[in-house]
C-alpha cells in the first residue's frame, strides 16, 4: 500500500524515530511503511493520521482495490 508518510513527516519536521516513539512501533516499522513494505493495522494507521495532522486515514494511506 502506498502511502505520503515520509511526505507529510518531513513537512512537520520530525524524523522516523520520533513518529516511531509517538505511535508505539519502531523506527523499522516506519521505513517499511514508507517504502511500501508493511500494511498497517486500522489503530496504527489511525494513530499515525492523527499525529501527522490529517483528518482522514486516506489523506495517508493510498488504498489500491487490487492489495
Amino acid at each position: 500500500m502506498e502511502t505520503k508518510i515520509r511526505q507529510f513527516r518531513q513537512e512537520k519536521g520530525i524524523t522516523q524515530q520520533q513518529l516511531a516513539d509517538l505511535v508505539g512501533v519502531t523506527r523499522q516499522t516506519i521505513n517499511a511503511l514508507e517504502n511500501a513494505r508493511y500494511n498497517p493495522s486500522l489503530l496504527l494507521a489511525y494513530r499515525i493520521t492523527k499525529i501527522l495532522g490529517k483528518d482522514a486515514i486516506e489523506d495517508i494511506f493510498v488504498f489500491d482495490e487490487n492489495d
